[in-house]
């Protein structure tokens, strides 16, 4: 199995490279983080003493759309990475591309939701709940955004030849990240836009 691994990514007693084990280590401790930030919102979205409140703000269908499309860039991703495996460049560039596009869809309606929420009057500093939303919900947009950064790397290694079969674990990895974030909205846009 040792054999098997890559020069640069040697085998663990798991099986798995020390590049992927360390990068689990790095996901659960980004659980543990959006755990504090979820529960953290689930105490305050219900404690505001001043409006605006969720039900009276929140755009379920926008909110859907734009949630619809960051799920939709999960599958580009698992085909970016089949494409890589099988050595298809031309392909893995245009479904790396796909994936920082769809991500820009959803960052873009998520900041036109921002807007519409600061002209109601919900801001950083309007109530604790406006606080928590902004900083959960932002938090997680950063991701996004560095996952889009991360895609667009990836995307100029694979054109520069730098990433082929054989480095196919890379971009596994900033798919296991991808789909992370993914996962993390579904749990946001559950709690904050479903549940009022």
């Amino acid at each position: 199995m040792a054999q098997a691994a890559s020069a640069d990514h040697h085998a663990t007693n798991t099986g798995i490279s020390n590049f992927k084990l360390g990068f689990w280590t790095f996901l659960a401790s980004e659980c543990l983080f959006f755990g504090t930030l979820i529960s953290t919102y689930m105490v305050y979205k219900g404690s505001a003493l001043v409006g605006p409140y969720p039900a009276e703000i929140f755009s379920v269908i926008t909110t859907t759309v734009s949630t619809t499309v960051l799920l939709f860039s999960s599958l580009a991703m698992v085909l970016a990475l089949d494409a890589v495996q099988k050595a298809n460049k031309k392909a893995a560039l245009w479904w790396l591309a796909a994936v920082i596009a769809m991500g820009g869809i959803f960052l873009g309606m998520e900041f036109q939701s921002y807007l519409k929420y600061i002209d109601y009057g919900l801001t950083l500093t309007s109530s604790t709940f406006g606080s928590s939303y902004y900083v959960l919900t932002g938090t997680h947009k950063v991701h996004v955004f560095f996952g889009m950064i991360w895609m667009g790397i990836l995307a100029w290694r694979i054109h520069t030849d730098r990433i082929g079969p054989p480095q196919a674990e890379q971009v596994e990895v900033a798919g296991l990240y991808w789909h992370f974030v993914d996962i993390i909205w579904i749990v946001i846009f559950t709690l904050v836009y479903l549940i009022p």
